[in-house]
């Protein structure tokens, strides 16, 4: 199980390689893919010129690192990543990859949900959209929240 927090580009299909190569008891890999969208959440005629991620370096990968840990604990996953990307992105740009794999599909399924809707959450991150030629921080939504409450215990 694997978190890694970077400014650099990831390979998805390298990655899914070196996640599943030499488990023979991984029956199922699910993948999500987040990108950067051509346009402002609120302001959907306004394309972004750029979103700037930030985060605090140490906590972010211990939460991201507990979240994970908690995906474990409810289902029997052989292997898992999260990759999330920092700093200014473009439209287009991949943010995050979340894969989960285990020996059947739906534990792979409802791992990987749980692991986005947590991460929407949960995990320590700040975007700064820019465009227009103005700033905004982009506001945490309810329907993320309503999301992730279908996960508590």
């Amino acid at each position: 199980m694997t978190v890694r927090v970077q400014r650099e580009d990831f390979d998805t299909a390298a990655e899914l390689e070196r996640l599943s190569t030499g488990n023979p008891r991984i029956g199922a890999v699910v993948t999500f893919t987040g990108l950067v969208r051509d346009f402002a959440a609120e302001q959907p005629s306004t394309t972004p010129q750029s979103m700037t991620l930030e985060h605090y370096p140490g906590m972010t990968e211990r939460q991201l690192g507990d979240i994970l840990a908690e995906a474990e604990s409810r289902w029997p996953l052989e292997a898992a990543l999260i990759i999330h990307r920092y700093g200014e992105l473009a439209p287009g740009d991949r943010i995050v990859l979340v894969v989960t794999a285990s020996a059947h599909r739906q534990a792979a399924f409802e791992a990987n949900a749980f692991l986005i809707d947590w991460l929407k959450t949960k995990a320590p991150f700040w975007k700064l959209e820019q465009a227009g030629g103005e700033r905004r921080w982009v506001e945490a939504k309810t329907s993320d929240d309503t999301a992730a409450a279908r996960w508590q215990r």
